[in-house]
């Protein structure tokens, strides 16, 4: 048996598991390649297996500063009124982001934790309290390290940001000439969706084949339900309501195993 490991192996492995070449699929090559492509779209939009956590780096440059202090301009007009105008203005504080990030959850915190200084309340506290840690706990270390973060985020926090995965566009609400300097690097934890040209397991997924099939062969059903009741040669009549209502049932089956299996869970939102 052939795995998949492209668009048009899984378009044949699909068409093999609906009876081709023992069946003629009346389905059109154009056809199959929008099923396959709106397959691929659910799989990345709710699966965890589609998508990866990952962090990115960017290094600011002058141009990301310098676009931060210019504006988008829109002039909003009525409806009632077209004589009554309102200019508005957005800030341009934003990074432009890869097509495959699905979703932003955080900005890095700025803060340099790693090179304290002598003068640092953490370099301090390492210095005249752990300088032995056979015989002291570090219970006691530990639950002070905990206020000095709640401290730093009550005080500095973390940056507000905003993205939409139809703009690309991160935009993070700082103050670009001061929170940041050239040279310095923003850290964004994110999610990513796999490329399936370089990583072609992605095609071999079960769940996706399974999926795949099912919506061509409603689209199958769809093509054949317009002859629905006409005779052909032979004395056969077409069915193709069978078909359609056939993959139709398959298809909220495997959504439902995709939300009860292989979504990733909820994450609750404490305090």
């Amino acid at each position: 048996m052939a795995i998949p490991n492209s668009k048009s192996t899984l378009k044949d492995w699909c068409l093999r598991k609906l009876g081709a070449p023992v069946l003629e699929i009346n389905v059109d090559d154009d056809q199959v390649d929008d099923r396959i492509d709106e397959a691929l779209q659910f799989f990345y939009t709710f699966q965890y297996s589609g998508m990866e956590r990952c962090y990115l780096k960017h290094l600011i440059t002058e141009a990301d500063v310098t676009r931060s202090g210019t504006d988008e301009s829109e002039t909003a007009t009525d409806i009632k009124d077209s004589g009554i105008t309102t200019d508005w203005k957005t800030g341009k504080g934003f990074l432009v982001m890869p097509d495959a990030v699905q979703s932003v959850l955080r900005v890095l915190p700025f803060s340099d934790r790693g090179n304290l200084n002598m003068f640092d309340v953490r370099y301090q506290l390492r210095l005249n309290d752990l300088y032995d840690f056979s015989s002291e706990s570090v219970i006691h270390y530990q639950m002070t390290m905990w206020h000095l973060d709640y401290l730093d985020m009550i005080l500095i926090g973390e940056k507000p940001l905003q993205f939409n995965t139809h703009k690309n566009r991160l935009y993070i609400n700082m103050d670009w000439g001061d929170d940041v300097q050239i040279g310095e690097h923003i850290i964004i934890e994110c999610y990513r969706k796999l490329d399936p040209t370089t990583w072609t397991d992605v095609y071999d997924n079960l769940w996706l084949k399974r999926y795949s099939t099912a919506l061509i062969k409603k689209q199958w059903g769809e093509n054949l339900i317009k002859f629905q009741g006409v005779t052909m040669l032979g004395g056969v009549t077409m069915n193709g309501e069978t078909i359609y209502n056939d993959a139709k049932d398959t298809i909220i089956k495997l959504e439902e195993e995709s939300k009860t299996t292989w979504e990733e869970p909820l994450h609750f939102d404490i305090g």
